[in-house]
């Protein structure tokens, strides 16, 4: 029995490491929640299939930045799903409590597929090497071992990211329009501050986890990824010019 408790105790202690210690960074208007409104909540919960979202199993905690705003960062918490060896899908929340946001979604796919890519496609996909490299990205709750086997494989992977609601900007609601986010390259790019809250928040190291992940072999980087570090900086904006889009979606 002691023993079933013990592993019990240990389960729930990896599953405390693996998330609801970071909150949303706003708070949205809007009316409480009915009696009505939890009741059928509770409802669908129990009785809804999810599959879609059950097999969001992977939990993966790191950085963005605005395309073209190296200044625009921001911690990132992604729940994603294995489309299969070469493709995963998240979604992307600004905290790992039931209050987090959803602000957006990330592409990631391996460098085999990267390579198919077309060269304007490529300049909206960011590289993973570095995120991986210097600890930045993690997989909360999991252990060590496991997480460097992932880390070995995401290495070589590739995103394409778009935040949909800028949390980080305050908004307390989804203002404005998409973006196109990328990851970071480079030592010294990404704020130290935002690094020692996410440590503390999770206890753990970053440069504990980098000196780490020394022995994962690093790919050299495709062409056309990162473009932004060649002065080539991809952003959406809205535009009244439908003529233009049409036309363009048509051909």
């Amino acid at each position: 029995m002691k023993h079933h408790f013990n592993i019990l105790l240990s389960a729930s202690l990896l599953l405390a490491c693996g998330g609801k210690n970071t909150s949303s960074n706003v708070d949205s208007p809007g009316r409480e929640k009915t009696d009505t409104s939890r009741i059928l909540e509770a409802g669908a919960d129990l009785l809804q299939a999810k599959r879609p979202l059950k097999s969001l199993n992977m939990y993966l905690d790191g950085f963005h930045f605005y395309n073209g705003d190296l200044n625009g960062q921001m911690e990132a918490h992604h729940y994603c799903s294995q489309i299969n060896e070469d493709c995963i899908q998240c979604v992307i929340f600004d905290g790992n409590k039931a209050d987090a946001k959803i602000m957006g979604v990330e592409y990631i796919v391996s460098e085999q597929i990267f390579k198919s890519l077309p060269a304007e496609e490529r300049k909206l996909w960011h590289s993973h090497r570095h995120k991986v490299k210097s600890g930045s990205l993690i997989a909360p709750g999991i252990p060590e071992v496991a997480e460097h086997e992932l880390m070995e494989k995401l290495v070589s992977t590739y995103g394409k990211t778009f935040h949909t609601w800028h949390t980080d900007k305050d908004l307390v609601l989804p203002m404005g329009h998409p973006m196109v986010m990328m990851g970071f390259t480079q030592e010294g790019q990404l704020a130290d501050s935002l690094i020692a809250s996410r440590d503390e928040r999770f206890g753990i190291s970053t440069a504990e986890k980098k000196k780490n992940r020394a022995d994962i072999p690093v790919p050299s980087p495709q062409p056309g990824a990162d473009a932004w570090q060649q002065g080539e900086v991809r952003q959406l904006i809205i535009t009244n010019d439908t003529k233009g889009v049409l036309s363009h979606h048509h051909h």
